[in-house]
């Protein structure tokens, strides 16, 4: 896809100019100044999107949203007040501040309130490459939406039904500003397609989906490819069955063993950790996971779908080793939360920035060979981990898998086990990784889980 000057930056695609937001944040930052704060953080944004989903060939849905909004946090001292407004005329912005004051005198001092350090803000933004304009007629987006959905149905007259298959386009641009003389922002876009398809009939019916999300529409997958996938999964699901209760290798297929890495980053994030609800409380450099498992966090990878130079609290954004041979280096923390524990930020307001957990040579076939008997899941159900335990407790959905291969379809599962030696108990991680968000991993092999069925 081409772009023009004026498209990298945005300045053609917005209501508002880059500048324009500077200029807000400058006016928010100096009227606060004036009214007596003593010190003062903002963040003005805008964005737009377009959403498509098609259903059995019809258009179902058509959305299309344009959203802007200050957010302006002062300090009295250690006291504290947020306000916010999407109106961006110099009265509101005058009232917004007077709005945050008025909430920081009623508000108790917090000795770890207040901006980060100075000699820790970002200075000039490296280009990540991160905007990448779809500019895409509601008409393509439906032609795009019916061809992945006709390519479920093609692929079995098993496939009975559909929950829609759908394209979406957004793009945003932004800028954050402090007292301290700190001031970034950059245009940013993100893009999906994806389908959910039925198979079966009756009360033998099962669904799944798939999709593709990135910055660029040119790096999605293609809505053919897509479509098809939903259905085979939705397809292999068919024939479903409990299995009885067991203790067994359990294998997390790469989009959930991204949700693993995930209970390991909240359970290392300085709010579980200063409020002591981690199970993982002191793990700072211990072995948290076996000495194969390395977890690097790359900040600035080139068009990443968590990639920032900055954090939001205006603190740039390293690389750093967060698990090197199984070893915790460093926790996730802003400015507050390090502050609460007597350590220094890490760049993590707001949450990790693409996260790469290095797998090993077996790919997902070579994983299920080694499980040899086991249970591959590939849906979880409900919310049950509990972070002060580590306890673990999920619904599962997946296959019963033997001598390497697999042997049918399981459903109405849980499986149990404590997050501390789940983790402790990697034995391999794919080389099939997927990328759909923070973290960038491939399948996770267990080397046991109680699975509850019959």
């Amino acid at each position: 896809m081409s772009r023009s000057p004026a498209n990298r930056t945005g300045e053609s695609r917005f209501s508002h100019t880059h500048a324009t937001l500077q200029q807000l944040a400058h006016d928010v930052l100096s009227h606060a100044a004036r009214l007596g704060a003593s010190a003062c953080d903002v963040d003005v944004s805008e964005g737009f999107g377009q959403s498509v989903t098609v259903r059995q060939g019809e258009v179902e849905t058509i959305e299309y949203n344009r959203d802007k909004g200050i957010g302006v946090t002062v300090y009295l001292g250690q006291q504290k007040g947020y306000a916010s407004t999407s109106d961006f005329s110099a009265a509101a912005l005058r009232d917004t501040v007077q709005a945050a004051l008025d909430i920081a005198r009623f508000t108790a001092a917090d000795p770890c309130a207040g901006l980060a350090d100075a000699a820790l803000m970002s200075g000039a933004s490296p280009d990540l490459d991160l905007y990448h304009p779809w500019p895409l007629p509601v008409e393509a987006a439906i032609d795009i939406a019916r061809r992945c959905e006709a390519a479920a149905f093609a692929v079995s007259p098993q496939v009975s039904n559909s929950e829609g298959a759908s394209v979406s386009t957004q793009e945003a641009h932004f800028v954050s500003a402090n007292s301290l003389g700190f001031m970034g922002g950059y245009p940013t876009s993100r893009h999906y397609v994806s389908c959910s398809v039925i198979a079966g009939e009756g009360d033998v019916m099962q669904r799944d989906d798939w999709y593709s999300t990135a910055r660029s529409g040119e790096a999605l997958a293609a809505p053919e490819a897509i479509g098809d996938y939903a259905a085979r999964r939705a397809l292999a699901r068919l024939g479903a069955r409990k299995i009885r209760t067991c203790q067994v290798p359990v294998l997390f297929e790469a989009p959930l063993a991204a949700t693993l890495i995930g209970n390991f980053v909240h359970a290392v994030s300085g709010g579980a950790l200063y409020r002591k609800s981690s199970f993982l409380l002191d793990s700072l450099g211990r072995q948290v996971f076996p000495r194969h498992v390395n977890i690097s966090e790359r900040p600035h990878l080139r068009g990443g779908l968590a990639s920032s130079a900055f954090d939001n609290d205006g603190v740039a954004t390293r690389d750093r080793e967060v698990i090197t041979d199984g070893v915790l280096q460093g926790y996730f923390l802003s400015a507050y939360t390090a502050r609460k524990l007597g350590m220094q930020t890490t760049g993590n307001a707001g949450g990790c920035h693409n996260l790469l957990v290095r797998g090993g040579e077996r790919d997902f076939r070579g994983l299920l060979q080694q499980m040899g008997r086991g249970l591959l899941v590939t849906e979880l159900l409900g919310h049950g981990v509990n972070y002060v335990t580590g306890d673990y407790s999920r619904g599962a959905a997946g296959y019963w898998v033997e001598n390497g291969e697999i042997v049918h379809p399981v459903e109405e599962i849980t499986i149990a086990g404590n997050l501390r030696d789940m983790l402790a108990n990697i034995v391999g991680i794919g080389s099939d990784v997927v990328c759909r968000g923070s973290k960038q991993v491939g399948s996770i092999l267990l080397e046991r889980m109680q699975v509850a069925g019959n």
